[in-house]
């Protein structure tokens, strides 16, 4: 055993083992005794690789380089569609949508070349057209037209089924073809703001000849619209503060079981799956209690409510077939899995096994603390473990905050390699929960609304003064990290408190008003929530933004950043490190050539990973300071 300063511990979770081990699957989709999935592989550049598995045997859909990913409103998601005889894809480097016949294993295009993307798609059998969401970039390149769109399989005729709205999101086909059912939302509503689910009737071609609003509003948000085996419609509402499982009898909305938990997550991306029907009479489902996520099974008849043992911490993507349910999951030992559940037995289908020993895995602690402005906030604790060294208990430990992305979203507890990487070296970590975040209620989520850039800023604070009380880390050696909206969070926390003695921005936002003036259509009114409508209340952006107010920043950061990146460009990067460097302050720019919102490629993660383990040891052990 050695006795190791903090922070150098010997970890046998490296840069290369995290990208090795970091194939990330997502979208299972199952079709008779074929299922599908996608696969995230950063050894090949973070091409989404489409992979069949059929009576034992695994393959590639398709060689590499093809990478099947939709671009649509940036962050993408639902970019395949598996049925029995075709897969219909899209092409990320042409962002086309293709047709892959099963039998003759031959892709055709089906859309023509142009400013278009696609995304979310639904098969109308009964007419033989596929059904899309279609982003038309023709008129625009940074405000497309939103569409839902109908391509005939045999003429590649497209028809446009529904416009006039600013985004649309899961259109779906009745089991008898007669009726259509889709979201729609408007700006400045984000989807977990406010949607509307509408029904509209079909006539004999696909057009819709009647519709009618069943469900949401500007304040209420409609969640995975999808039909029963028996052709009823079920969605997922906000109505009384928990999003909860309705039915559609015809003339209002049915409960199906009321709890306070959420059974759904913020719509970032196409495709998000919280529930399936098993069978006409069941439906498998997730759902999140206080930050974890759980499994249960509803009986639609009898509305019995039956909780389904296990060890995971975070489950999505459920779909079910044939009275089998697959989904996503991790739990406090083994990263996110495709699993089977059968007849009360759950198996996992991808073999993604974790090769770290359980004695150097930190477990999350969830803390509820007091904030400054007596409210109380969420979070999860990791002590620094590692089996190989002897700890000096007369010594905290650093502390490295994790501010999630979004700023509407959650952080998760099943293991999670990149919080590893720290708490093996002799990090604590603090994961955490802010107000806004999701998993606790529509009005803790609300709670951020006009208060980003305050309220945030107070609970990440709070945090560390509840760890201070607890004297479980040294509140000499506080950093702060986070990504996108985190980045944002990680600048505020630095510029307008002095809780924190470094920390690290990766693609994050450092201007709120060039971010409301320069940031693609899907978030284009999202500040006018979490700050202000601009340009009316222009002072409060200028307020609350860290490139206004660099006098009060006096630490070292260090920036990451994709220059491909649409949704934080890198000029918000480039602006906070100029000023910086021309107050004098160290700072440490890198960038990335061919990285977009979000580190994808293996090279890139490998090298931000440790430079960021650089910076923090040579701001701790006071090798760099605030100046140059």
């Amino acid at each position: 055993m050695n006795t190791n300063q903090y922070g150098h511990w010997p970890s046998p979770i490296t840069p290369e083992l995290l990208t090795a081990q970091g194939i990330r699957i997502s979208d299972p989709q199952a079709v008779g005794n074929r299922l599908y999935w996608l696969e995230t592989r950063p050894q090949e550049k973070g091409r989404n690789a489409l992979v069949c598995e059929s009576e034992g045997t695994r393959m590639d859909i398709f060689a590499a380089p093809l990478s099947v990913r939709t671009r649509a409103q940036e962050y993408g998601g639902a970019s395949y569609l598996a049925t029995e005889t075709d897969i219909f894809y899209v092409q990320d480097s042409d962002q086309r949508l293709y047709q892959y016949d099963i039998n003759t294993k031959q892709s055709r295009p089906i859309t023509p070349e142009g400013a278009f993307r696609y995304a979310d798609f639904c098969l109308d059998h009964k007419r033989q057209k596929l059904l899309a969401v279609r982003e038309d970039y023709t008129e625009s390149s940074h405000h497309p037209r939103a569409e839902i769109v109908a391509i005939h399989l045999q003429s590649l005729a497209i028809n446009t089924i529904a416009q006039g709205a600013d985004f649309y999101s899961n259109p779906r086909v009745s089991p008898d073809g007669n009726t259509l059912s889709y979201l729609r939302w408007f700006h400045p509503q984000m989807p977990w703001d406010g949607t509307e689910c509408v029904l509209a009737q079909l006539d004999a071609q696909g057009s819709i000849v009647q519709e009618h609003i069943i469900a949401g509003s500007k304040t209420e948000s409609i969640f995975q619209p999808q039909w029963s085996p028996t052709g009823e419609l079920f969605f997922v509402s906000d109505r009384t503060d928990w999003w909860n499982i309705y039915r559609w009898n015809g003339t209002s909305a049915e409960s199906i079981y009321s709890l306070t938990a959420e059974f759904a997550t913020p719509q970032w991306v196409f495709g998000m799956s919280t529930y399936g029907f098993l069978n006409s009479d069941e439906i498998f489902c997730c759902y999140n209690q206080m930050g974890c996520w759980h499994l249960a099974i509803i009986n639609i008849l009898t509305k019995e409510f039956t909780k389904i043992d296990s060890e995971f911490r975070d489950i999505a993507a459920i779909h079910c077939c044939d009275n089998k349910a697959y989904f996503l999951a991790s739990s406090a030992t083994q990263g996110s899995q495709l699993y089977c559940y059968n007849s009360n037995t759950i198996s996992a289908i991808s073999k993604n096994e974790t090769a770290i020993a359980a004695e150097y895995i930190a477990h999350a602690q969830a803390i509820e603390f007091p904030t400054r402005d007596n409210e109380t906030a969420q979070a999860f604790f990791y002590a620094p473990t590692n089996p190989q060294v002897t700890v000096d208990h007369t010594l905290p430990p650093p502390l490295l905050v994790i501010c999630h992305g979004g700023p509407t979203g959650a952080t998760e507890t099943g293991l999670n390699l990149k919080i590893q990487f720290w708490t093996s070296r002799g990090f604590a970590v603090l994961d955490v929960n802010y107000r806004g975040s999701t998993g606790y209620g529509r009005q803790y989520r609300d709670r951020l609304k006009r208060n980003w850039g305050i309220t945030d800023i107070i609970d990440v604070c709070s945090g560390v003064d509840y760890l201070i009380a607890q004297k479980k880390i040294d509140k000499n050696k506080v950093a702060i990290r986070g990504s996108s909206a985190g980045g944002y969070t990680v600048l505020a926390a630095l510029t307008f408190s002095d809780t924190f003695k470094a920390g690290a921005s990766l693609y994050g936002i450092g201007d709120l008003e060039a971010l409301a003036k320069d940031t693609h259509k899907f978030e284009a009114h999202y500040l006018d929530s979490l700050v202000g409508i601009y340009p009316q209340e222009q002072p409060v952006y200028r307020e609350r933004s860290p490139i206004h107010h660099i006098e009060k920043l006096n630490c070292p950061v260090i920036f990451l950043q994709g220059l491909q990146d649409k949704v934080v460009p890198p000029s918000q990067a480039e602006a906070m490190v100029n000023a910086l460097q021309s107050k004098g302050i160290y700072t440490e720019y890198i960038t990335f050539p061919e990285e977009a919102h979000g580190f994808r490629q293996a090279q890139t993660i490998q090298q931000a990973l440790a430079a960021e383990l650089t910076f923090y040891l040579n701001v701790f052990d006071q090798t760099i300071s605030g100046e140059k």
